[in-house]
């Protein structure tokens, strides 16, 4: 589709049936597929790949060497119609990639809104990545790993297929992640293991000292000595069911998933 308002450098390659929103700014040597949809404002730096059915919410930035939409890493994957899907407002770096989505996986790999991936970031095939995370330089989520709102990934990190890091997480720099981490947590180590709560990340978003007086209760009974952990986890059901922060980690542990739960290192 042309726009007047369109900035398309001659040296770009926009193929036939690819779809532009309003004031999309594409640089030089850039590619763009026949499935693709670039939203309002969407800005494509120079040398980006945009492949498959790719769509890329408004105002997103996508620096050089960024390759989206490519093929899955997946021996399974045979060329099928499946997708990828950014929100808007992120700033996707030099040599990020995020790969389509498999038939298996559910067809697509998501992205939220207002991420900042830097250099090297890669997600791969059917994830599903929350709005606001931060992810710093080359941090990789393997297949079908969730990532909550709210998280930052350490450079270098490494996360296992189908983990699932909770919401306003923080994991640390180099940690290899093979196990679900809770919401709200703070993980390091290689492999990483709970170093408490992400409490600097939990007081810049402004959440009440009372609130966090909550989560650090419910963290110490949950992970105590004393007794069972299912019967700690019902206390701290019962006890905390009136504070929703709480409740999410809760409803994070009682939830079915193929991942072991990220523990505390005794």
């Amino acid at each position: 589709m042309a726009d007047a308002r369109m900035s398309i450098h001659p040296t770009a390659i926009i193929e036939a049936g690819a779809e532009l929103g309003a004031d999309v700014e594409i640089g030089s040597f850039c590619h763009v597929s026949a499935g693709a949809r670039l939203h309002d404002g969407v800005v494509l730096k120079n040398h980006v790949v945009i492949s498959g059915a790719t769509e890329i919410g408004a105002r997103t930035i996508v620096h050089p060497f960024a390759a989206l939409g490519g093929a899955p890493q997946h021996l399974g994957y045979k060329g099928e119609d499946t997708k990828l899907i950014i929100g808007a407002d992120n700033i996707i770096r030099e040599h990020a990639t995020m790969n389509l989505g498999t038939v298996a996986g559910g067809g697509v790999t998501r992205v939220g809104a207002r991420g900042f991936f830097m250099i090297g970031v890669h997600v791969a095939h059917d994830c599903k990545i929350g709005d606001n995370v931060i992810f710093a330089n080359n941090a990789a989520v393997a297949g079908h790993v969730e990532v909550g709102d709210g998280v930052f990934i350490g450079a270098l990190c490494g996360v296992h297929q189908q983990c699932r890091i909770g919401s306003f997480s923080y994991v640390g720099g180099c940690a290899a992640v093979v196990s679900d981490v809770i919401p709200y947590a703070s993980a390091i180590g290689n492999h990483a293991g709970l170093a408490g709560l992400n409490i600097i990340g939990l007081k810049r978003r402004g959440i009440p000292r009372a609130v966090i007086h909550d989560l650090r209760n419910a963290y110490k009974m949950l992970f105590s000595d004393v007794d069972t952990f299912k019967e700690r986890y019902g206390r701290v059901r019962e006890q905390y069911s009136d504070c929703p922060e709480v409740m999410r980690i809760v409803d994070f542990i009682g939830s079915d998933a193929p991942r072991s739960l990220m523990t505390p290192r005794r």
